[in-house]
């Protein structure tokens, strides 16, 4: 078996449309991304991911077509997931391919990520660790789980996130110089 990348396309967006307007969906905004390309942000996310050898996962909802859609363009199989809950997202991704050897999870809101920075935590991934970026503000993404996590990684619900699951944990941290390890789309004026 391979790790599994488990890109995290659920959630609803709310701060981005409270802004932006009604219906307004940030994964599908347009953003000039690290190569200063315009797409929509959730297709960064995916072609950042393109280089690594591993099961790719795509967790969203089912009435979210497009980004489906995007999921099936770059070879990602499409979880879905009617919760849009980070935790339940997360669980349901997990289940879908509990037989990985790891999970790399990657928020779809993250297209300033490096390719090569997604590749040296996976990297370093065995089946008893956490791997997280660090960059000189603490802990970034996307952060890689060993075979180990996958019950407590399925047991997660609502919006509670995997974070708790770093207490006590065997956690390595992978020195990048990556700024967007930190940097997320909520509003319009982080596209």
């Amino acid at each position: 078996m391979q790790p599994c990348v488990v890109v995290l396309a659920a959630g609803l967006g709310a701060r981005f449309q409270a802004q932006a307007g009604a219906g307004q969906q940030k994964l599908l905004a347009p953003c000039a991304g690290l190569e200063g390309v315009e797409r929509p942000v959730l297709e960064h996310t995916l072609r950042n991911l393109e280089g690594l050898s591993a099961h790719r996962l795509l967790v969203t909802r089912p009435e979210r077509h497009e980004i489906i859609a995007l999921g099936h363009q770059y070879g990602f199989t499409v979880v879905l997931a009617q919760s849009p809950g980070l935790g339940d997202s997360l669980a349901a991704g997990v289940a879908f391919m509990p037989e990985a050897t790891g999970w790399l999870v990657v928020l779809g809101d993250m297209p300033f990520i490096r390719p090569q920075t997604c590749g040296a935590v996976l990297s370093l991934l065995d089946d008893e660790c956490i791997c997280v970026p660090v960059a000189g503000q603490g802990y970034g993404h996307p952060v890689a789980f060993g075979r180990a996590f996958a019950a407590p990684l399925m047991a997660l619900t609502g919006d509670q996130g995997a974070r708790r699951l770093f207490a006590g944990a065997h956690v390595i941290e992978v020195p990048v110089d990556d700024p967007g390890i930190y940097r997320d789309i909520d509003l319009p004026q982080d596209l």
